[in-house]
């Protein structure tokens, strides 16, 4: 919902604010640098605090700026506060993807299927998004409120409190149980035998791979809400249309399991890449409503399987006192990619051409990003 959210609030934030697409799109670039920095300090802070107390953490640090969001209407502050609240959503899914590794490793058959409920329970929050945003967008306006999308972040944020509350409760239960499991070395310390393994050339077209998917999958989720009013839909059409994409995330989780068991090189990276790149593509082709929706359902059922299937890589090929610096290295690459894709989607909407080629810039991306995983070779665990 940190994240996600956003592209519900593009719009009437734009309008409201008189942003440039340029501007709009580097608030995600910032929280994309923030992403950045989370990811590098994420390592540090799961060997200190352990990674339920990171989850945790991070999760209540995600709401209270969101809540934040809705006091201030200053470019440079509401930067500042992307830029912060990326760097906490890093924290939150490293420590929340070791976690679903570490259970993954006890439970082989399932890993997979565990992997994408993770990554896929970022659907539940898109559709959360879909619903609350509208309605705090129209109670706003009933009562003439000067920014109508305050209300809308501070819905968010509290919709997000509740959750990190519940998770909360739940802290001494989740540490009892990735208590049994075999300690994993968050630091990513190496062993001397195992250092061959850790030889980041090897990695070189699955990095890049994963990089260019930051690229290009950011340009849509940023833009795509932009793209279906410049088309003409309506309010209960977006809500719809956003509603779907969070529930084609949720059922991802089922849909590539056994694709991210089955392959232990590059392959599901390239072959989701590719089909991301396709969902991409329609709106550049045609404004058709159906195919719209079909944009939207293909990529909401294939984006966060990608990051689902960078994890399984990892633990096919990596020891598990390495899983940690795996994820964060590739959670780097991704942060990467995530901080060039908006503002330059953003720069090219603004010249002739608007948004659509923009989008076509961010599916050529996704394109070469499956060409370059599929060159991913598995590399044998000594």
């Amino acid at each position: 919902m940190t994240r996600f959210a956003y592209a519900l609030l593009l719009p009437p934030m734009r309008d409201d604010l008189s942003w440039t697409y340029t501007l709009a799109g580097s608030m995600n670039t910032f929280n994309a640098v923030g992403y950045l920095i989370g990811a590098l300090v994420t390592p540090r802070m799961l060997k200190r605090w352990g990674a339920v107390n990171v989850l945790i953490s991070g999760a209540m640090m995600a709401s209270v700026l969101m809540a934040l969001t809705g006091f201030f209407s200053e470019t440079s502050v509401l930067l500042l506060q992307r830029l912060l609240a990326g760097a906490v959503s890093a924290a939150v899914f490293v420590s929340g993807g070791l976690l679903a590794a570490r259970l993954g490793a006890h439970l082989p058959s399932q890993s997979g299927l565990l992997l994408g409920l993770y990554y896929g329970g970022t659907g539940w929050g898109i559709v959360l998004s879909a619903g609350l945003v509208p309605a705090a967008l129209t109670a706003a306006n009933e009562q003439a409120f000067v920014h109508p999308w305050a209300w809308a972040w501070w819905g968010l944020a509290l919709a997000c409190f509740t959750m990190t509350l519940v998770m909360f409760a739940m802290r001494l239960q989740i540490t009892r149980w990735t208590a049994e499991l075999k300690p994993i070395d968050t630091n990513g310390a190496l062993h001397s035998h195992q250092a061959t393994h850790m030889h980041w050339p090897h990695w070189v077209f699955g990095l890049a791979g994963y990089a260019l998917f930051g690229v290009g999958y950011i340009g849509y989720m940023t833009f795509v809400v932009a793209v279906l009013r410049e088309q003409g839909a309506n309010t209960a059409q977006i809500s719809g249309f956003y509603a779907l994409l969070g529930v084609a995330v949720v059922a991802s989780s089922r849909i590539w399991a056994g694709l991210l068991n089955r392959y232990r090189g590059g392959q599901s990276l390239s072959i989701l890449n590719a089909l991301l790149s396709v969902a991409t593509l329609i709106p550049v082709v045609t404004s058709a409503w159906p195919m719209m929706l079909v944009s939207g359902l293909l990529f909401g059922s294939v984006f966060l399987s990608v990051v689902a299937s960078t994890t399984a890589m990892v633990k096919h090929n990596m020891v598990p006192s390495q899983w940690a610096a795996g994820i964060s290295v590739f959670t780097v690459v991704f942060a990467i990619g995530q901080i060039i894709g908006p503002t330059m989607v953003g720069w090219i909407a603004d010249g002739t051409g608007g948004l659509q080629r923009g989008l076509l810039y961010s599916a050529a991306a996704l394109l070469l990003g499956a060409v370059l995983a599929r060159l991913q070779k598995p590399i044998h665990k000594r």
